[in-house]
């Protein structure tokens, strides 16, 4: 698993939208998403680019991930990162 090293939060918030994550309200530089796919489910997403790779990774896709019931190389796949 390769995790993307150029990828702005604006670009993560898009791709999320594959899984019906939509934006509920922005506060400064970080976006809270929501959705009600396999349950209600909330991330908030810096808007920071690029995205450091362990906010990446421990703070959204691994979330995400669990939230989804898959790993986070299959997340990374689905949303084409």
């Amino acid at each position: 698993m390769k995790i993307p090293r150029d990828i702005t939060g604006a670009d993560l918030v898009r791709a999320l939208r594959v899984l019906g994550y939509e934006r509920v309200r922005q506060d400064g530089s970080h976006i809270r998403l929501s959705t009600n796919v396999n349950g209600t489910h909330h991330i908030t997403v810096p808007a920071h680019r690029p995205l450091k790779t362990g906010t990446l990774l421990g703070g959204v896709l691994k979330p995400v991930a669990a939230h989804h019931k898959l790993s986070v190389a299959e997340l990374i796949g689905k949303l084409g990162l």
